[in-house]
């Protein structure tokens, strides 16, 4: 084996910087004027009120008769699970336990169709406590979640991932899942071990 062979490169020309480099003393300039907005657009200007029934993760505003804001996709899963809402939930709760469900999930069901017309006849129960929803658009998730921030005395029922890494920021408010042949509730001191 040979030594390779260097070819000449012809017309080779010399780089140059582009104007946009950030070597440039005028660009290391803009950077930091742009890194001094950014630090001055960063001030918090309202920081959320904690409600006084906190006490550190502990929400000492829920207590029996619990309310449970139930979602779309609970009532689903509870149907393919064949657990039965009410029943399930004081089993789970070890308390008497109402069903909250909004406007949005009522309008969220019935958007669904024919093939979910079993949920929606469980949803219109009339041991479900109704709540109205004055807002636009019918985003079941973004309701909840403004509910439980407003007044944190909700355990949220929901199934939906997105959802409950929304919820688990809020500090104070339990949620409840549908899991095999019972319901499983996280953060609530009371609750009983899994």
């Amino acid at each position: 084996m040979g030594k390779a062979k260097k070819t000449r490169k012809f017309a080779q020309v010399k780089r140059m910087i582009s104007s946009r480099d950030s070597r440039l003393k005028a660009n290391q300039e803009k950077a930091a004027e742009a890194a001094t907005k950014k630090d001055e657009s960063e001030i918090v200007r309202e920081i959320p009120q904690v409600a006084s029934s906190l006490f550190f993760q502990y929400n000492e505003a829920l207590r029996p008769p619990y309310s449970v804001l139930v979602d779309t996709n609970f009532i689903n899963f509870s149907i393919q699970k064949k657990l039965e809402l009410i029943q399930a939930m004081m089993d789970c709760l070890y308390a008497k336990a109402t069903p909250v469900i909004t406007d949005c999930v009522m309008a969220e069901l019935e958007k669904l169709g024919v093939r979910y017309r079993i949920a929606l006849r469980i949803a219109r129960d009339p041991r479900f406590e109704r709540l109205k929803c004055d807002h636009k658009g019918t985003y079941a998730d973004d309701c909840i979640v403004n509910r439980v921030m407003q007044n944190k005395v909700y355990i949220v029922a929901t199934n939906d991932v997105d959802l409950k890494r929304r919820i688990r920021k809020i500090p104070g408010v339990p949620i409840m899942s549908c899991g095999t042949g019972k319901y499983v509730i996280e953060r609530l001191p009371d609750a009983p071990e899994k």
